[in-house]
């Protein structure tokens, strides 16, 4: 019985730790995004992080932008760099569209070009690391 309860409990841990993989257009791995909102860099270094609040953080803690619920990302000072739409479609603060997160991941610039993946990844957080911040 014992045995069971840990082999359920190292799946659940297992389950939770899984990281969705960012990709580059080629597929090589550039990077990883936890369930929790933890951003990896490919050697799993974290490099920042995204709260469930929609805080951004560097891999110091400090602030570095927020994800409003209505899709509007915003910097520090809470001025807005860009727009995520319902659609994927991603735009710039003049809403001039920038990019696309397709639902299965895919991510295209604004001639529609392949330049990652990021299946698996909510759409606001795909932009924020294909688009937005340097991670």
């Amino acid at each position: 019985m014992i045995r069971i309860l840990f082999t359920m409990i190292a799946i659940g841990a297992l389950t939770s730790a899984q990281a969705q993989t960012i990709e580059s257009g080629s597929h090589s791995t550039t990077g990883y995004i936890k369930s929790d909102g933890t951003i990896e860099n490919s050697s799993h270094s974290t490099v920042g992080y995204i709260k469930n609040d929609g805080t951004i953080e560097n891999r110091s803690h400090s602030t570095i932008g927020y994800i409003k619920s209505n899709g509007t990302i915003e910097n520090s000072s809470h001025s807005t760099v860009g727009y995520v739409k319902s659609d994927g479609t991603v735009e710039n603060s003049s809403h001039s569209t920038i990019g696309y997160i397709k639902n299965d991941g895919t991510v295209e610039n604004s001639s529609h070009s392949t330049i990652g993946y990021a299946r698996g990844v909510k759409k606001e957080w795909a932009a924020v690391v294909y688009f937005f911040f340097k991670f």
